[in-house]
């Protein structure tokens, strides 16, 4: 093709200043709403300093001693773990690992694979797992994903929000919240359970004045817990991220796999964005980018050629599923381990994500992993005497990132689990 042709796809600058004439006209109602929801909050200053404060660790465990959380206890044991370096270090793993050949393997630190676990809905289930990764010298996790009810969590009074933060700051990982507004929090009034089911295949969504809502939601957990990363799912609210942290809110958000990108056009769509709406630094809101579960290798190798060439490869990490929830979600037995070691050759800054235990295991489970027990209320995991299930279940997921962690090593391809393992 000619360059002449190629020419024809340029965005010309007279688009550009019509574009940046309406974003900033004052007359725009939809900005205009969002700054009103953002002043609610305070200033920009003030808002990035009151996340600042819930986000420090002295701070989130002179909270919990404020309220008598029974999750303290656990946090002093996981400190006291973490000083006395009981975790195993990374270099013995892959002494494990790879035995004779540890000695003459190379990793490329540009090439590791950060370990990701969905979901991490209960503060007790990471004490487990923590207990039993030192048992049986197991890596942590270095990204985990929450589902669970932010109001839920919030009006039981016993901390977890404010928990989990401070877990993950000890043992130094990153993590994600889900926030309540969502395509499934009632936003559609045309729809209800399985018999308008394929009134959700449009999108999940935030119709109307949900999008909004989602960004008031997010501040309200921002400024009170510190919480910086939430998932997004949703045009709208993606494209109300952008503006947020465009305008200095150091908001992070990840792209949620019920998005649908599933192909190479549709990601260099949502990246186009992404890069439109950077800071001046370059950074962007997005740092977690979910496919498709119908993504192959092919797509995420062109898709990275697309990430590369807007600058955006150190900033916004590729997640892909390696192993799904048993039920309702995909059809099993679904495992891309091996598709994996073969992209962490190639492709750099990809996170490993584990919603399913081992084949293996799943299988054999009385109650195997379910996409859909996300959403009961904790009430009702109680009433149905479901939590001893539903942690074995997590559990499972802990040992299905270790398998993956195991191969990707195995294959000269570094991993990024918790920071504790670092010495």
């Amino acid at each position: 093709m000619s360059s002449n042709a190629l020419n024809k796809l340029k965005i010309s600058d007279k688009k550009l200043r019509e574009i940046n004439s309406f974003l900033t006209a004052p007359s725009n109602t939809l900005i205009r709403d969002l700054m009103k929801v953002i002043a609610k909050y305070g200033s920009i200053d003030e808002i990035n300093a009151k996340a600042k404060k819930a986000q420090n660790l002295d701070n989130q465990l002179a909270a919990l001693r404020k309220i008598r959380s029974p999750y303290l206890k656990d946090l002093e044991w996981l400190m006291k773990v973490k000083a006395e370096k009981a975790f195993i270090s990374m270099e013995d793993y892959r002494k494990r690992e790879l035995g004779a050949n540890h000695k003459k393997t190379r990793f490329n630190a540009d090439f590791a694979v950060t370990l990701e676990v969905s979901a991490l809905q209960y503060f007790p289930w990471l004490i487990t797992e923590a207990r039993r990764a030192i048992e049986r010298k197991e890596l942590m996790p270095g990204r985990y994903i929450r589902v669970r009810f932010m109001k839920e969590q919030e009006a039981q009074k016993d901390g977890e929000l404010t928990a989990i933060a401070a877990a993950m700051n000890i043992i130094g990982a990153n993590y994600v919240e889900t926030l309540d507004t969502k395509g499934t929090d009632g936003a559609n009034v045309h729809l209800g359970g399985p018999d308008t089911i394929t009134g959700y295949f449009g999108g999940v969504g935030q119709p109307n004045g949900y999008a909004l809502k989602w960004a008031d939601e997010f501040l309200y957990y921002y400024t009170n817990y510190g919480v910086r990363q939430v998932l997004n799912l949703n045009p709208g609210t993606i494209f109300l991220s952008y503006l947020m942290h465009k305008l200095g809110i150091n908001n992070e958000f990840k792209i949620s796999v019920f998005m649908g990108n599933d192909n190479p056009y549709s990601i260099l769509w949502t990246l186009l964005t992404a890069r439109l709406f950077s800071r001046d630094d370059g950074s962007t809101p997005l740092i977690g980018f979910n496919f498709s579960n119908s993504v192959n290798n092919q797509t995420i190798e062109l898709s990275a050629q697309v990430r590369s060439g807007l600058n955006l490869e150190a900033c916004v990490r590729f997640e892909h599923h390696i192993t799904e929830t048993w039920k309702s979600i995909v059809r099993q037995p679904y495992d891309r381990t091996a598709e994996l070691v073969e992209l962490g050759k190639k492709v750099r800054n990809i996170s490993a994500k584990h919603e399913g235990g081992p084949v293996k295991l799943e299988q054999k489970r009385e109650h195997p992993s379910n996409i859909l027990d996300y959403f009961i209320p904790k009430a009702d995991v109680l009433s149905g005497g479901l939590m001893p299930a539903l942690e074995q279940n997590y559990l499972d997921k802990h040992e299905a990132v270790n398998m993956t962690a195991g191969a990707l090593t195995k294959g000269g391809i570094p991993v990024i689990a918790a920071a504790l393992h670092d010495r």
